[in-house]
């Protein structure tokens, strides 16, 4: 017996062409044996995306494992008040508005608890005060008549309507009360326009405002009782970020310019802290938004009620302002005009010592704010950042006195200098705001505090920069 695979093997055709040759021919592979890879191909390309995305969220949860719990929260938050559908007691006692209560936790359950409250706080004030107004409009149009009720209502709802409306273009009612607004239109319009055509409105809206308030009362417990995440927490803790990758920034882009053997230890991390104070410039909206949201948060933790948290702003546009000058700093350290080296080395120290008194002075301030104590150190190190500024100006000094230096040469360390001066200037303003701070939210004093510590400047900023543009004047006239 020959076997089936020796017979398939033995399926060969050979023809015979003209002048004594002949050709063999094969079986062809089917179309179902072609269309395998592609399949094959497609379903690999897809393994890979899902699993990439899933690498991607698994990253993200273990970067901030309070996402994870956020979503948890939801989810509970929803069970939590989809009972009012499952039993019947609970449903009969609100109607069939109990969808309202299932809204109002989707859209009022933010990160924050700021965010929660800030929210939940405008929807209540909205739906009361726009169902108690549409109830009294409905009232009074319909004790005025068939016909004079179709235009009191209609002129009511383009009143409040496009008033409402206008107001949204109000800055300070903008940023605190856009939601409540938003809802206040809505909510009047539905309470005002279903009161035409039902007769209990009276009964509607209370079932309505009834919702609501479950809704959001659901919503808050859940939100401040399980691992809470305060508005006024992250605020506090970017700013002492912010300022820590500031000073960083700072003595990585002079150590740069100056070819210090420091930089060239970790590449990758020195050229992230190098665009530390990229940072602090793009967190201007995020501070906006947390301030306003840690404003409606109660006292919580370390944080008393009534907590200055506008001045955390005042803080961080100081510390932008000193991120201006590095930035413009680093700017010159990409530029193609270098200085030479020996006058580079004439002045490494002084330009080093002052980036290194500035960034300690900001790393001081950092730990005041994170152990919300007031620094013992603090005049101790401005006194040192302004002797740093005293040694480079008598740096430049004695360059001037040297015939060998040339001006093309030495431009450009004149602008990396004229610009670390200019943040030493800028650092005092931070200074001053972080001390504001420290008087606004009492801070307590560190304890064991010596006097002696706190040294007085050797002479103010202000007569030292007036010195270095006499200085700097001079040099550029050579």
């Amino acid at each position: 017996m020959v076997s089936g695979k020796e017979v398939a093997q033995s399926l060969k055709w050979r023809v015979m062409v003209p002048g004594g040759s002949s050709v063999r021919l094969e079986m062809e592979s089917g179309p179902v044996d072609r269309e395998w890879p592609w399949l094959y191909h497609l379903v690999l390309a897809a393994k890979l995306k899902v699993s990439g995305f899933m690498k991607r969220a698994w990253k993200i949860g273990a970067d901030d494992p309070r996402k994870a719990v956020h979503c948890i929260k939801v989810g509970l938050a929803l069970t939590l008040v989809s009972v009012f559908y499952y039993i019947r007691p609970l449903y009969d006692g609100v109607g069939g508005t109990a969808m309202w209560a299932i809204m109002t936790v989707v859209v009022i359950f933010e990160f924050t608890v700021g965010g929660s409250l800030y929210k939940g706080l405008n929807r209540a004030i909205a739906t009361l005060s726009a169902g108690a107004l549409a109830v009294g409009i409905h009232w009074l149009a319909s004790k005025s008549g068939e016909t004079a009720e179709h235009m009191i209502l209609g002129s009511a709802v383009f009143l409040l309507s496009s008033a409402a409306t206008f107001s949204r273009f109000i800055p300070t009612i903008k940023v605190q009360f856009d939601y409540g607004i938003t809802i206040f239109i809505l909510t009047f319009n539905l309470v005002a326009l279903s009161g035409y055509r039902v007769d209990e409105l009276l009964e509607l809206a209370e079932q309505r405002l009834t919702t609501v308030a479950i809704g959001i009362s659901i919503c808050l417990l859940v939100c401040i009782l399980g691992c809470p995440v305060w508005a006024g927490e992250e605020l506090h803790l970017l700013i002492t970020c912010n300022m820590e990758k500031l000073a960083d920034s700072l003595v990585v882009c002079v150590d740069k310019y100056l070819q210090e053997g420091g930089i060239d230890g970790d590449k990758e991390a020195s050229h992230q802290n190098l665009q530390g104070y990229k940072c602090v410039l793009n967190s201007k909206a995020s501070e906006d938004s947390l301030a306003n949201l840690a404003r409606w948060e109660p006292a919580h933790g370390r944080f008393r009620f009534r907590y200055p948290w506008r001045q955390y702003l005042k803080v961080g546009a100081a510390m932008r302002y000193c991120a201006y000058c590095i930035e413009t700093l680093n700017s010159c350290m990409n530029s193609e005009s270098r200085a030479p080296e020996y006058i580079k080395k004439h002045i490494r120290d002084g330009c080093v010592k002052l980036s290194l008194e500035c960034s300690e002075v900001l790393k001081e301030l950092a730990s005041s704010i994170k152990s919300m104590k007031k620094s013992s150190r603090i005049n101790y190190l401005v006194g040192e950042k302004n002797n740093a500024v005293e040694e480079l100006l008598d740096a430049f000094k004695s360059l001037q006195q040297a015939d060998s230096a040339p001006l093309l040469g030495s431009l450009p360390l004149v602008t990396v200098a004229s610009l670390l001066i200019e943040i030493s200037v800028r650092t005092d303003g931070v200074v001053d705001a972080v001390e504001t701070l420290a008087s606004l939210a009492c801070f307590e004093p560190v304890d064991g505090e010596k006097p002696g510590l706190s040294k007085p400047p050797t002479s103010s900023l202000s007569s030292i920069v007036s010195q270095g543009e006499d200085a700097m004047k001079t040099l550029e006239h050579v």
